[in-house]
């Protein structure tokens, strides 16, 4: 239950839920600025309306989210991945964890956007919390390699190790194919490269 999780995973999951609370209650209009924009947008819309991309945005847009699902699903694997590893590395290196993973996230898919805005024109912008919890998942692999997990709806058991490398498996094979439009796959693997690299860094 989430009144019995510990206290950086609740935090966050209020917060998660508050945010997505006030873009409902604000409008789309007026969050847009919270987002994740590539450098330069503003550049290429003569008429204002997209936002500059600014450097707190790499933090609020961890907190957005498209819609209710797209919140629902990040914030079950905050809670079930999130929790343990708490309960192991305790709050300050949870917390520092989490962030690193946030932000390495939105830094590689800010490296993309503004990749895809120069050379072919397509304005990206970014939401969501995907990219921390990706990396939690990766985190939760390898502190629980051998803990068995089953998998709905299909009701298939493996262990977190093999379930951590399937999902970076899928972001890569969903990134690779652009069989997922509207998915920041750069961000999921930003999320587990600069958690992989923490974890090593503090081993």
């Amino acid at each position: 239950m989430p009144f019995n999780l510990p206290r950086i995973t609740k935090a966050l999951l209020i917060a998660n839920i508050a945010v997505f609370a006030l873009q409902w209650l604000l409008g789309e209009g007026n969050t847009r600025v919270f987002e994740l924009w590539p450098l330069s947008s503003g550049i290429h819309d003569p008429t204002g309306s997209v936002p500059q991309f600014m450097p707190w945005q790499l933090v609020t847009a961890g907190f957005m989210h498209g819609d209710f699902w797209h919140l629902f699903f990040n914030m079950i694997a905050l809670v079930m991945f999130g929790a343990p590893l708490e309960y192991v590395w305790g709050e300050r290196r949870f917390a520092t964890f989490y962030f690193t993973c946030l932000v390495g996230a939105g830094l590689c898919h800010l490296v993309y956007a503004t990749w895809a805005l120069q050379t072919q024109s397509t304005l990206i912008s970014a939401v969501g919390a995907s990219g921390a919890v990706y990396g939690l998942v990766l985190a939760y692999g390898m502190l629980f390699p051998t803990r068995r997990m089953v998998i709905f709806p299909i009701p298939v058991s493996m262990t977190a190790r093999t379930f951590a490398i399937l999902y970076g498996a899928l972001a890569v094979f969903y990134g690779v194919t652009g069989s997922q439009a509207g998915v920041g796959h750069v961000a999921h693997l930003g999320g587990m490269l600069f958690g992989w690299l923490l974890i090593r860094y503090w081993r």
